[in-house]
Order: structure tokens, then sequence, then C-alpha cells
């Protein structure tokens, strides 16, 4: 049994203790198991919630992290009328939340609650735009747009929630951008008392419910500035509210994406043209027969291209998709006068417009236009203090090119947001530590300092269930027989487990070249060999992998976390090389710079605990159930030839290790 380290300090914090005890309310949900793991997290969770502490806990893997912070979460939000908002990173997490273990919850919980999906609005299509949309459909959109335009007003008609995942067929983007929800059209005021906008129904049931699930990514959408953050008296998305991050170690990630500037060539273009689109000669500067609007926005959409062009001369993306910018004025400022005037022109529309929808719509986009004004100008200037600045290559075709810029070092920002007085917020994952108990990297990195933090076990018992394989006698990847040597272990170890295996990559165009060399052995061995990146996305190679025997997947970035194999198909999980991340790209660049700075060394405190978290990831595929049983194959030596391989090793569970 786990001492509880004080952890009852209250009658709240006992009853969640005893709700996960051996024979508790829980005791009767199918498949429950007593895990001790679980009860301590429980109890923690339900402490920082009544004693509205911030608190950051590694649960690992089979704990049952899921109900461990629903159920306190659920009762405090109940009993003390407040909200609970669970931030997750992947779908299946959302799905696992929302269709197996709020159900649980609701039939063993001595409450009634209700819980529900949050999505961001443009999911949504808003009902009073489509009417607007047909009634100008001349004058806004092609002939095979307007079939398309038919198609959703008919689906209108017979869908249950209006939300994109409703359709059969994606929409056509252009179409669907006219007609879903947005911020300042489909208000509560304009569309609140009308049964059928999806959102505002939605937006209501949000408001009735007790647990919202939603992304990481909408939640910083929402969640605004650091200074709107710290404006609010109490909560972050409602009054009375608090936040439960699980899969905690994407937080970083997801943030600065988020947070900073983002100015895309594609988007901009969009805006321009659905006021004046020269080629089609649609767009709401032709509803409101505004001939110098559309005159000035078919001259700004050359003026667009041809800036873009110019930020494209001067971009070297030879290293990949971004490319840094370190001087002020990178380019010539050509656009933001342009960009300025035709704002103008819109408000001088908005006073002659009737309508009240056609007038929301302009306003709409003259904030767009704003906003791509202020981030052009501030990209140009590198007028944000901290910030490191970068041109991307975009869409599927990288044709297009993005504007960004992020605060290096994100700590102070969500300090400011996330971890202010009199709130609490609560994050965990199986993979926070990096070999110290008070899980400091982490902390350190997401502005966590001042939250409690910590760290408990696996219930799985690693020395029976998994055996972990090191080849020392693999040459170094740089060798010109490395490749070779790959081969022969991959071939080898996958023959070992009938596949059944995950094969980790660090490097896409690696795994491509292994994997043509590699098919006709899998094919004389009968193994089905998927790769990712083939044109299946995730979940239908996952699908694949679980139904086919003697699957043998190969994978980068995305299959190193959040995919769950229990059972047989997934036996192996071969590594093929420690996960360091290339600092190729300017953010993680910066980073470095920034360590370099103030005096610390950027291998041991960036490089080496985030290739550390990566692989815990990666091997953390394999063990999923307490009967799960496998090997983990290393297939670099580093992890036993140089002096930080002992960091990897301690951090990763304690099994039996074979070096060859």
């Amino acid at each position: 049994m786990i001492a509880l380290k004080n952890v009852i300090s209250s009658e709240f914090v006992e009853r969640v203790h005893a709700f996960f005890s051996e024979n508790g309310p829980l005791s009767k949900a199918k498949n429950f198991e007593f895990r001790p793991q679980q009860q301590e997290m429980a109890a923690r969770v339900a402490q920082a919630l009544e004693e509205e502490r911030h608190l950051v806990i590694e649960a690992g893997t089979g704990v049952g992290k899921s109900l461990a912070y629903l159920v306190p979460s659920v009762l405090f939000a109940i009993e003390r009328h407040k909200k609970a908002i669970v931030s997750t990173h992947t779908i299946n997490l959302q799905e696992q939340l929302l269709h197996k273990d709020i159900p649980i919850l609701k039939k063993v919980l001595p409450v009634e609650f209700e819980a529900a999906l949050m999505k961001g609005r443009q999911n949504y299509l808003c009902p009073r735009r489509l009417e607007r949309a047909l009634q100008s459909a001349k004058e806004l959109f092609t002939g095979p747009e307007a079939s398309e335009l038919q198609r959703l007003a008919e689906w209108a008609g017979t869908t249950r929630d209006g939300s994109l995942s409703d359709l059969s067929v994606e929409p056509d983007p252009k179409v669907w951008a006219q007609v879903c929800s947005e911020a300042h059209i489909c208000t509560q005021k304009t569309c609140g008392q009308n049964p059928r906008c999806f959102y505002q129904q939605a937006r209501k049931r949000l408001l009735a419910a007790d647990v919202i699930v939603l992304n990481h990514t909408l939640l910083f959408i929402l969640l605004g500035s650091p200074e709107a953050q710290q404006e609010r008296e109490n909560g972050f998305l409602f009054p009375n509210d608090f936040i439960i991050f699980d899969e905690a170690h994407t937080v970083e990630q997801v943030a600065s994406k988020q947070i900073g500037i983002g100015v895309s060539q594609y988007g901009l273009r969009a805006t321009i043209q659905r006021l004046y689109n020269a080629r089609t000669r649609k767009g709401l500067f032709t509803v409101m027969r505004d001939a110098a609007g559309v005159r000035l926005a078919a001259e700004l959409i050359d003026d667009v291209e041809k800036f873009f062009a110019a930020v494209e001369s001067k971009s070297d993306f030879r290293k990949g998709r971004e490319f840094r910018v370190r001087e002020v004025d990178f380019v010539s400022d050509t656009i933001t006068g342009r960009l300025t005037a035709l704002q103008a022109r819109i408000v001088e529309a908005v006073k002659r417009a009737d309508d009240e929808i056609l007038k929301a719509e302009l306003q709409e986009f003259s904030r767009r236009i704003r906003d791509a004004r202020d981030g052009i100008a501030i990209f140009l200037e590198q007028s944000a203090p901290e910030h490191v600045y970068w041109v991307e290559r975009t869409g599927k075709t990288e044709r297009f090119l993005a504007l960004n810029a992020a605060p290096v070092d994100l700590a102070p920002v969500l300090r400011r947001m996330l971890f202010r007085e009199n709130c609490c917020c609560v994050m965990t994952s199986a993979t926070l530590a990096v070999g110290r108990a008070d899980l400091a990297y982490f902390r350190e990195r997401t502005g966590a300092t001042e939250a409690e933090p910590s760290q408990l076990g696996s219930p799985f018992d690693f020395q029976r269930q998994m055996k972990m394989f090191v080849v020392q006698k693999m040459p170094d990847p740089r060798d010109a027989a490395y490749r070779k040597e790959l081969e022969r272990w991959i071939a080898h170890f996958t023959e070992k487990t009938d596949g059944r295996a995950f094969v980790l990559f660090t490097n896409y165009r690696d795994m491509q070249q292994v994997a043509a060399a590699m098919q006709k052995f899998f094919v004389e061995k009968r193994m089905n060999l998927l790769m990712q990146g083939a044109g299946a996305p995730r979940s239908k190679l996952l699908e694949q992998f679980k139904s086919t025997p003697r699957s043998v997947l190969f994978g980068t970035d995305s299959l190193w976390g959040g995919v769950d194999v229990p059972g047989e198909a997934l036996s192996n999980v071969i590594i093929t090389r420690l996960p360091f991340a290339v600092p190729d790209h300017p953010l993680i660049e910066a980073k470095l710079e920034l360590i370099e700075e103030r005096g610390g060394d950027p291998f041991t405190e960036y490089s080496l605990p985030e290739a550390i978290l990566k692989l815990r990831q990666g091997v953390g595929r394999l063990i999923r159930t307490k009967s799960d049983r496998g090997i983990i194959v290393i297939l670099d030596n580093r992890i036993v030839t140089r002096p930080y391989g002992r960091a990897f090793m301690q951090a990763l569970p304690k099994c039996s290790v074979e070096i060859m």
C-alpha cells in the first residue's frame, strides 16, 4: 500500500479516497481492479481542487489516470457549482473519456451529471448564414459552389447536430466558410433564440454541462492572450471553472503554435477573395455593388502575391519547410498600407449596409484584414519582444507561405495564463519525468514551478512483462555499414515475434529507404508491412495493424506517442535511433540559443531531456495492460557507449536487459 503522505486532509478527499478502495463504489464497475496508485492520484487531485492549488502529476501507464481525475472533478464540480474542463491532445482519448469512462461514472457515482464535447464554432453550420448565402448565391458562388451550397441546405434540414462530423462527404472549404458559425455573426443575440442554430444549441449544452472535454489546440485558441487571462477574476473559459490537462507532455508544443503570430498567405488571399474574387467576379463587394471595393480587392490580390514572392525569394528552404528570419525589415513593406486602405473601404461599406447579417459579415472581414496587417507589421519590425520569427511553407503541396512568430520561452507566458492565483490547474501524463521525482524539467518549461509535483509509478510488473535488447554491435549511424545492419537487426527481431511490431524512426526519409529495401524480406516471410505517410491516415493504419496477423508498422513522429494497441497485436517495439530532435526548426534553435545566452548547456538542459521524454513515450507503446508481454529493441548503441546513455536507461521501466 502506498503511504498517502498527509493526502487525506478533509472529508471530501477522504470520500474520494474511499471511492477507489477495494470495496468502494467503483469496485462494482465491470473490470475494476484496485490500484493503490490510482487511489492516491484521485486523492491528490481532490486535495488540489479543494485547496485551489496547482498540481503536476506523472502517473505511469496502467494507473487509470482518467478515472482518477474524473471522479474528484465531477464530484467537486457538482458540489461547488463549478465546471470541470478536461483538455486532451488526441481524439482517441476524447472518445475514450466520452464513450467509455464517463458512462461508467454515470452508473456508479452517487450524483447525476452532464458531460459535453466542445468543438470549435467553425465546425457548426449557422442556418442564418446559410439562408443569407442562398439569397446572395448569384453574387457569391460559382456554379459548382452553388450546387455544393444546395447540398448543404438539404443536409441542414435532416442533420441533428449540424457539425462537420455529421457530414458524409467533406464540404468545399470555400462554401463552408460562408455558412459556418462565426464569432461576431452567429451570436447569442442574433441566433440564440433559433432552435435550429446548431452552434448556439451546442453552446447551451456546454453552459449546462458539468464536465467539458476539448483538445489543447482549441483550449489555447479560446484562452486568448495572457493579458486576457490575467484580467479574469477567476476561472479560465467560464467563471468558476478548473482545468485538467491530460497528455500534458504535449502542452508546450501545442501552446507554441497557438500563442504568437501567424499570417498565412492562403488565409489572407481567401479573406480578400471573399470580398471580391476577380476570377469568378463574385464576393461581398459584388453584393454591395461597390465598384471601388471591387477594384481595391482585385488589385490587392496581386499585391499579396508580389509581397509573398519577395518573401520567398529571400527565404532559403534548403534545410526544410521553415526559414528563420533574423533581421528587421526582411523584405520591403509593400502591403500593410494597402490592407489599411481595404479596411477603410470595408468600414465605408458597413455604413451603407442595411442588412444586419451583411453588416456583421463585413465587420468580421474588417477584423481579419486588421489582424493580418498588424501581424505583418510586427513580423517585419520584429517588435514582439523575446520572440523568434520564421517563414514556413504550408499546405499539402507547400505552395503557400506563412509568417510566424512565437515566444522563445513559453514558461512566463503559461505561468500568467494557467498558474494564476485563485484557480486550479492539474497537469497529468504518463511521461513527465526525466530522472527526477520533482518533475523539475517539465515544470520549468511550462511555468508550473509553483505547482506541487507528484510522481506515481505504474502498477505493471515490467520485470515479468517486458524484456529489453540493446544492440551494442550497431555501427555509428554515419557509417556506410549502418543501413545494412539496421535492416539485418529489424529482420532478426521482427521474425522473433512473428511481426506484431512497431518500428519507430526519427526521420521520414530513413524510414522510406529501409521500407523499400526490406519489402522483399517481408513478402518472403509473409509479414504485412504497413508504413506511416504512405496515404492511409494513422487511425486506418492502426486498425489494419490490429486486425491483420503478422503485421509490422513502420512509423515516425506521431506513432511514438498517443497510440494504444493492447494485447498480442503489438509484442515488439523497435527503436531505430535515440530520438534527439534535429535543431533545424527555428523555435528549437532559438530555445537552444537562449539556454546558451543564460550560461547553460543546451544539450543537457534541452536536447537530452526532450529525447528522454520521447523515448519513454515510444517504449510506453508496448505494455498497455497487466496481461501484455513483449520486447523492446534499441538499435542505437549510444545508450550503452555514451555517458548520457545512463540517463536514458534510468528513465525507462526497470526490466531485464540483454546487450548483444
